[in-house]
């Protein structure tokens, strides 16, 4: 009996050994591996001028997602599927609500137009609580005024940009100016943050004259005629994926450059200039978040090499906001440990990765990612082949963005 009773002890000390680790096992199971994989869905415009941006960044998330996937988050891969928005504020809104909807997806990224990500950020991100991470629409009040707990940004807004041009533009000797740009969210957006700033840095400036034109309007050339004649100390130029090229091309044609100062934010992009070429004009004033050749380290020179293997050229900034945003949703999901969205937001904040041009921090008082501003003058490179931006500036984000408690105020006053 003794034997038997030691047996029987024996047996149900192994049981309660062998069931705590089983349990323990269970109790860590969510954080070791997903049930499936992490689903994103992306919109943005794939048809039509603004596509040249919206195929450089997606090029710049699958990079990013080769590297990731190979070792995989919390078990499992992201997957993404995409839809074109054809650069529509309704079809952008129902492709939103078609992937959370239908697709189930766990993450919404996009898009170029700021209309867009405006829309989608109010009817489906906060109300349907999932997180939206917009990668390459610039306007302010998409992590400002507007902003909510479920809309993130990868790229720079308008407001840091209209700092970095204001900063720039008040150290010139220019008082009499003219604007021009897109009629929508974005053309209206960095006109405001441009003079807003400059105005605030330099309070004796004056706008002589507006123009406003329709995006993507074709020929630019008898608006930028009657600014000429109008004769302006300088002209800020407010144009969007639709219009660069047109802007850029009708500066060229009429020699505007070489008769007046210009800046225009992305004016010294990459992704602007090299599809220009000859067509390209020389001496404009641009401000960006990201250049290829720019800063030269070895984080960024590794990114461009793999950029290039697998496209055959060399990244714009789109494709430098593509890769980031796979970065922080990757980094993000491991810290959550789940797919549930509440924690994956709550990941995002404050959350800080290594990008190609070092440490990037999502700022958590507004979901704004804290970006550098590089601002220079385009010119024409021999050793590249084509215009590039020279004499670079760079502005750090602490000195570009807004602070939390003006976003704050902001929202209050909404």
């Amino acid at each position: 009996m003794r034997r038997k009773g030691r047996k029987q002890l024996l047996g149900t000390w192994v049981c309660l050994v062998l069931g705590g680790l089983f349990l323990c096992s269970l109790l860590f199971l969510p954080t070791q591996a997903l049930a499936r994989n992490i689903k994103v869905g992306i919109i943005d415009c794939y048809s039509g001028p603004p596509a040249v941006y919206a195929k450089d960044a997606l090029n710049g998330f699958k990079l990013a997602l080769k590297d990731i996937n190979k070792r995989g988050v919390l078990g499992k891969k992201i997957e993404f599927t995409t839809r074109d928005t054809k650069f529509k504020v309704d079809i952008a809104l129902n492709m939103a609500k078609e992937l959370v909807m239908r697709e189930d997806v766990d993450v919404l990224v996009g898009t170029i137009n700021s209309g867009a990500s405006l829309a989608v950020s109010e009817a489906v991100a906060k109300k349907e609580k999932v997180p939206f991470i917009v990668w390459i629409a610039k306007s302010e009040r998409i992590t400002g005024e507007k902003g909510h707990k479920y809309v993130f940004s990868t790229g720079e807004n308008t407001a840091m940009a209209g700092k970095a041009g204001g900063v720039a533009l008040s150290k010139k000797p220019y008082v009499r100016y003219w604007i021009a740009g897109d009629d929508y969210e974005y053309g209206h957006a960095i006109a405001n943050a441009a003079w807003r700033n400059l105005k605030k840095l330099k309070p004796d400036v004056k706008i002589i004259g507006k123009s406003w034109w329709k995006p993507g309007e074709p020929d630019l050339i008898p608006y930028i005629t009657s600014i000429m004649s109008a004769k302006p100390d300088a002209v800020i130029f407010c144009t969007g994926g639709r219009s660069m090229t047109n802007i850029m091309k009708a500066i060229k044609a009429t020699g505007m450059a070489k008769k007046m100062p210009i800046w225009i934010h992305t004016a010294t992009d990459h992704a602007v200039l090299k599809p220009l070429g000859a067509e390209a004009p020389e001496g404009v004033m641009g401000t960006m978040d990201y250049h290829f050749y720019y800063p030269d380290t070895p984080a960024n020179r590794a990114f461009v090499n793999a950029f290039k293997a697998a496209y055959g050229n060399p990244p714009g900034f789109p494709a430098f906001h593509g890769y980031i945003t796979a970065k922080f949703i990757a980094k993000a999901f491991r810290k959550a440990g789940s797919l549930n969205k509440k924690k994956f937001v709550n990941a995002m904040e404050g959350l800080k990765i290594e990008g190609p041009t070092g440490q990037i921090e999502m700022r958590a008082c507004d979901h704004q990612a804290v970006l550098p501003m590089y601002l220079g003058v385009t010119k024409y490179s021999p050793k590249y082949g084509v215009v590039i931006s020279s004499n670079i500036v760079t502005l750090t984000g602490n000195e570009v963005m807004p602070s939390c408690d003006e976003i704050m105020k902001a929202r209050q006053k909404k």
